[in-house]
């Protein structure tokens, strides 16, 4: 029986009518029977202050970090803002980093999808994001990325991803992470072993 993977997700917008909160829908629609979502809301994430987390994580951190120790793979599905990172996101994984001996990021494999208006897809958005996940020791899924341009052309206005060809990127990238994110595991068990 395939192993089945607990795949987090969550989104870079804090807008209801995001399209990467609709694309991160659209990943849990086609995902693989083997793979399992939960999806975290950001929005409950303070603004991160070293004198709050030398007194305690607040409880939304301390929840966020537990999601992803808790969790195989991230899918983080994105805008971009100002040709980087939306300061939603940077800002939650920015705690989740902390501390660099403890963070549940380090060796977690990890997928990005970004849907814009703009014409480049969110590609300036998924590059200043590797330099992060090097950072933290993640390990980017670094092939099949999806980058929707003129997404309000993709997207209807209820939500649904309508591209055919869209969708079936979403679906291959969602089957390479699944397999990516087995390797890791399996070179970590046999790493573990030796």
């Amino acid at each position: 029986m395939p192993t089945r993977l607990r795949v987090l997700g969550f989104a870079g917008s804090l807008r209801k009518g995001s399209y990467n909160r609709a694309l991160l829908n659209t990943a849990v629609e086609l995902a693989p029977d083997t793979m399992e979502f939960i999806i975290f809301d950001l929005a409950s994430i303070p603004f991160y202050n070293q004198d709050v987390e030398d007194h305690e994580d607040p409880a939304s951190v301390t929840a966020f970090k537990r999601a992803i120790a808790e969790s195989d793979a991230l899918l983080i599905c994105t805008p971009e803002y100002n040709y980087s990172i939306p300061g939603v996101l940077k800002n939650a994984l920015d705690w989740a980093s902390r501390s660099a001996k403890t963070t549940p990021l380090q060796g977690k494999p990890v997928a990005v999808m970004g849907a814009s208006t703009g014409g480049f897809g969110t590609a300036r958005c998924q590059m200043a994001l590797q330099n992060l996940f090097a950072a933290c020791g993640m390990h980017p899924l670094n092939s099949h990325r999806v980058l929707i341009a003129h997404a309000e052309e993709k997207f209807d206005e209820s939500g649904r991803l309508i591209d055919t060809a869209t969708r079936r990127i979403v679906k291959e990238s969602l089957t390479a992470l699944a397999e990516w994110t087995l390797i890791l595991q399996r070179g970590k068990t046999s790493v573990q072993k030796v």
